[in-house]
């Protein structure tokens, strides 16, 4: 049984801004990195099915990292506090302050 390969995104994009050139044929192209056409004629056809996303704006991704980077703050600025009163606590239990 043939082992499938795994591609990265870059070397998709790679393939698929050669195929958009049209420098080389799909077959030349699918050739010089040892694929299939149809594999090639896939990403292509995905690659533009997408690219509109590339300008849309993501505020909503950034908006809810934002917040979660913000809880996370918030949290472990009062976990800093809790401590802090805890050893402040213990000085004064122990007799070193």
């Amino acid at each position: 049984m043939e082992k499938r390969n795994r591609y990265t995104s870059e070397f998709k994009t790679k393939v698929v801004l050669e195929v958009l050139r049209e420098e080389q044929t799909v077959n030349e192209i699918a050739a010089k990195y040892e694929m299939s056409p149809v594999m090639i004629s896939r990403w292509k056809a995905e690659f533009l099915d997408r690219a509109s996303t590339v300008f849309e704006k993501k505020s909503g991704d950034t908006e809810k990292l934002k917040k979660e980077y913000e809880s996370k703050q918030e949290h472990l600025e009062k976990l800093v506090g809790q401590l802090t009163v805890e050893v402040d606590w213990l000085k004064k239990k122990s007799g070193l302050k």
